[in-house]
């Protein structure tokens, strides 16, 4: 299994991120994630594309700080099934408002089916 599988799968997921669009996103998340995606978020643990829509409209476009999106900041790296990508989310303006790592699994299929959120840094 390849990197370019991963970043595939992953580019499509923060796509969905980025998308205000419930259809849009409802089409992303469906060619990103499996259908029984295991989400760990800051919030908590959720099951199914539904979680995670859920997750990215209460989170990532109900920030605080207004509707932001979240861009990925390093290279996929990709050791066999697992593989995992630096992030931050921005404002429209571009600041920065937080950053993190994501861990996934990636199916033979190309489907993320397990999402791992660490949000902040480890210092």
């Amino acid at each position: 299994m390849g990197e370019d599988l991963h970043a595939q799968a992953i580019d499509v997921f923060v796509e969905a991120t980025a998308t205000s669009d419930p259809e849009r996103r409802a089409t992303l998340l469906s060619r990103a994630v499996s259908a029984d995606v295991v989400f760990w978020g800051p919030l908590g643990r959720g099951v199914g594309r539904e979680a995670v829509n859920d997750f990215i409209t209460e989170v990532v476009h109900g920030h605080p700080a207004g509707p932001g999106r979240l861009v990925r900041t390093t290279r996929v790296d990709a050791p066999g099934e697992w593989a995992r990508f630096g992030w931050r989310y921005e404002t429209a303006d571009g600041e920065t408002v937080l950053s993190g790592t994501d861990v996934v699994h990636v199916t033979a299929a190309g489907d993320i089916d397990e999402i791992i959120v660490f949000a902040g840094s480890l210092s």
